[in-house]
């Protein structure tokens, strides 16, 4: 199968798990045995911005929700052969795919910091496999464009 072909369905499937990765929970925290959360990025992200933690908020925004948006939105211009975008999307891949796995491994560290504490337990639910699955699949996508490319230069 060609990569005129795979292109596209990685990239649908980034999207998709995109969406399902900001929706659906992240985490499962149990507090004490008692208290059970289960949120996803996106009330992690109205949580901060309610408690007054304004800039991580918008950090946590723009690394989780901006980015990855833009990098699919680029990537699938430049699949679809617009030239501008080809041209964007040569300047940032590599920008871009750098910071794509930053959010999962902070999610995956809060856990991590949550089961060493004691204090709770922390559980990873579907959100993060979302969430990293389209992390790895647009950078795929990412990649195969440019390679496709050069080979067309």
């Amino acid at each position: 199968m060609s990569t005129r072909f795979i292109i596209p369905i990685l990239l649908f499937i980034a999207t998709f798990t995109l969406a399902l990765g900001l929706t659906m929970p992240l985490m499962n925290v149990s507090k004490l045995y008692f208290f059970d959360e289960s949120p996803s990025l996106l009330d992690i992200i109205g949580s901060l911005w309610r408690s007054g933690d304004w800039f991580l908020a918008l950090t946590v925004l723009l690394f989780s929700v901006i980015l990855p948006v833009a990098k699919l939105g680029v990537a699938q211009m430049a699949a679809a052969q617009v030239p501008a975008a080809s041209r964007a999307l040569h300047r940032w891949v590599g920008l871009l795919s750098k910071w794509s796995m930053l959010d999962v491994l902070l999610v995956a560290l809060v856990i991590f910091g949550a089961k060493t504490s004691g204090l709770a337990t922390a559980i990873a639910q579907p959100g993060l496999w979302c969430f990293t699955a389209s992390a790895i699949l647009s950078a795929v996508a990412a990649h195969l464009i440019v390679v496709r490319e050069k080979q067309a230069d």
